[in-house]
């Protein structure tokens, strides 16, 4: 209660101390921060928008912003009025529109979500370069959307109509057209230029050159030898540039699958060559008839060295004969066994 009790008159009219200390510190606060957005204005122009306090007055400025691209609006140069208060940053700003546009009324203050008409949406983190950006927005819009206080509807060919001539608009406060204070982009200048000298150079040198000669005995042969430079352009590459150039040719790779194979039998001293001891050929037999090398049932030769050991080694006698041989044993050791008990 005291202190605001503090921001209020007494009796006579005049201020209390409280209240001009209270006032001198949010001025010395709004002051310092109207500085440092300005300057950061001035060390970061934009090309759709330019704005800057007054010299008498740095509690208002004049902006100028460049119409909204694809709209009835678009080519045009609007000039407009930024009123701070002095408790800025904390409270918002009021913002008035100067330049005839057919979207907001002149001289009055606009109703938007980030002007005096909303305090409580208002944050202290914003600054002059959200109100412009934020009124730029606000220009395209139409219906219940534009609706508030401030704003007009025209049609749109007089939107057109004014856009063209806010660009030659001139501030009566600043005594500038809004050219002037938000010329075009460099870049369109840049590139009708740059179109127009591509425009001559194209042009001149479609023009032909012609040199009349001094001698006419000397006119038949510079053509002449025009003439044969030509030729000699226009003739086709050598067919060697044709040869030394890389050709690809595409072959299909047909696809076979593997037929599957069983594992052979590792080589061992039985596989390997072996030379049989040569034996004698029996007279009945001609000399001229070649030994064949043993084979198995299946007909398929057998190992050079199984065959030397078969024919190295005796045949042994059949089963039958043994067995005959052993009962007859038996019988003989049973005979004299008998006899001898």
């Amino acid at each position: 209660m005291a202190a605001r009790a503090g921001l209020n008159k007494n009796n006579s009219g005049e201020w209390t101390a409280s209240a001009l200390v209270l006032w001198g510190n949010s001025l010395r606060v709004a002051v310092k921060r109207i500085m440092q957005e300005a300057k950061e204005l001035a060390n970061d122009p934009c090309t759709d928008y330019s704005a800057a306090p007054l010299e008498d007055d740095i509690f208002e400025w004049h902006c100028t912003i460049r119409g909204p691209a694809g709209t009835e609006f678009e080519g045009g140069l609007y000039h407009f009025r930024i009123l701070l208060p002095s408790e800025y940053p904390f409270r918002p700003p009021a913002i008035m529109m100067l330049t005839p546009n057919g979207r907001f009324e002149l001289n009055a203050k606009i109703c938007i979500s980030f002007t005096n008409y909303h305090e409580e949406l208002w944050q202290p983190a914003w600054g002059v370069r959200t109100a412009i950006i934020g009124l730029q927005g606000f220009f395209p819009l139409k219906g219940t959307a534009a609706a508030g206080v401030g704003a007009i509807e025209y049609p749109s060919g007089e939107r057109k109509r004014l856009a063209a001539l806010s660009r030659e608009w001139v501030c009566p406060r600043c005594n500038m057209p809004n050219i002037e204070h938000l010329p075009d982009p460099p870049e369109t200048s840049a590139s009708s230029s740059g179109s127009t000298s591509a425009t001559g150079d194209a042009s001149s040198e479609q023009k032909p050159v012609q040199n009349t000669p001094a001698d006419p005995a000397a006119a038949p042969s510079d053509t002449t030898a025009v003439t044969t430079q030509t030729a000699e352009e226009t003739q086709p590459a050598p067919a060697q540039s044709a040869a030394l150039e890389p050709r690809i040719i595409a072959r299909p790779i047909p696809l076979v699958a593997p037929k599957p194979t069983r594992p052979g039998a590792h080589a061992s001293i039985f596989t390997q060559s072996f030379t049989p001891p040569r034996t004698p050929v029996p007279p009945s037999l001609p000399a001229s008839q070649p030994t064949t090398q043993p084979t198995t049932r299946e007909g398929t030769p057998q190992p050079a060295l199984a065959a030397a050991l078969r024919q190295t080694t005796p045949r042994r006698p059949p089963v039958l004969l043994d067995t005959a041989i052993c009962v007859l044993l038996v019988l003989l050791f049973a005979l004299v066994c008998r006899r001898v008990l």
